[in-house]
Order: structure tokens, then sequence, then C-alpha cells
């Protein structure tokens, strides 16, 4: 009885984390969008993504992921739907996904989450890659090129870049030395 009220109570609380990290995916744009050429530069919807897959898991990760950036388009049109937040969609789960899976398989040493930010980061712009050729094969006059992929990849998200690898690490070890993390599946 008290196994099954404490599983309850953890999936309460992934529950709540997630959403509360899905509603800051969608408000966070807003606070850099006031910073014209820069704000989209820092990748303001990946943040709370890639921290739900470390906090929550990869399932939490992979869903916030998967919904931020349809949610924002749908509500406020930004990203366009086609072909932005289709594949942001694709990207972003795949970091929440990929951030959650090896932070809880790599070994626990003070890398671990550093290596799997930076798993998690490459296996997302991969993926963004992959979804924007076939979206722009499927639903655009010119192609997705390799140039395009380098550009928006990681020419001018290379802030954003920055801000994970020195955010990220900070937060999560700050979560782990309160015992706030890992939440117990």
């Amino acid at each position: 009885m008290i196994a099954a009220k404490e599983n309850t109570s953890l999936k309460i609380r992934k529950l709540v984390l997630s959403a509360l990290l899905l509603a800051l995916g969608l408000v966070l744009p807003f606070l850099t969008g006031n910073l014209p050429q820069f704000g989209s530069m820092l990748l303001p919807m990946h943040l709370p993504v890639l921290l739900c897959g470390f906090v929550c898991g990869w399932k939490w990760g992979l869903g916030v992921g998967l919904l931020v950036p349809i949610l924002r388009s749908l509500l406020f049109g930004m990203p366009p739907m086609v072909p932005k937040a289709l594949a942001m969609a694709f990207e972003l789960a795949t970091y929440g996904a990929v951030a959650g899976l090896c932070y809880r398989l790599l070994k626990k040493t003070p890398l671990r989450v550093l290596f799997s930010l930076l798993i998690a980061m490459a296996a997302g712009r991969v993926v963004w890659g992959l979804v924007s050729f076939l979206i722009y094969a499927l639903f655009m006059e010119n192609g997705f090129s390799l140039a395009m992929f380098w550009a928006g990849g990681f020419v001018n998200a290379w802030p954003g870049i920055v801000l994970q690898i020195v955010l990220i690490p900070i937060v999560i070890f700050a979560l782990e030395r309160a015992k706030l993390i890992p939440l117990k599946d």
C-alpha cells in the first residue's frame, strides 16, 4: 500500500514538474524575444525541455519536447508550424528523451550531466536536420541544404548552445546537491 502511494505521488510530482516546464517553454521566448536579432539565438524553448528530461525522465522530456513548439505555434503563431515548429517538435522531443535516458544510464560521475547534455544536443540537431530535410522536400519550394543545416543548427544557434552547456549542468548539479533529483522511477 505504501509503495503504491509513493508511486502515485512520484507520478503526480513528475506531471506537475513537466507541466511547469512546459509552461516555461511557452513563456521564455516572450522574454528573449525582446532582444532583437539575439533572442531566438538563445534557444529559449530548449532549456525547459532539457531540464525536464534530466529531472522527470525520458518519457516526460519527450512529451514536453514534442508539445512546446506545437503549442507555441498553435497559441501564438510562432514559430510557424511549417517548417519550423514541426521540425523543432522532433528536435526537442529528442533532446528531452536522450537527456533523460543518458542521465539515467551513464555511470554516475561528475561528467555524466555534461555527456548526457552533449549527446542529447547532438542527437537533437541530427533529428532536426533529417526532419527539416523531409519537411522542405514535401512542403517547400526550395530544398533543405547542408548550408541551411549548418547555419540553423550551429552558426546562428551558438549563443543558445553555450547557454545550455553552461546553465543546464549548474541547475542539475544544484538539484542533485539538494537531493531533488534523480526522481526514482
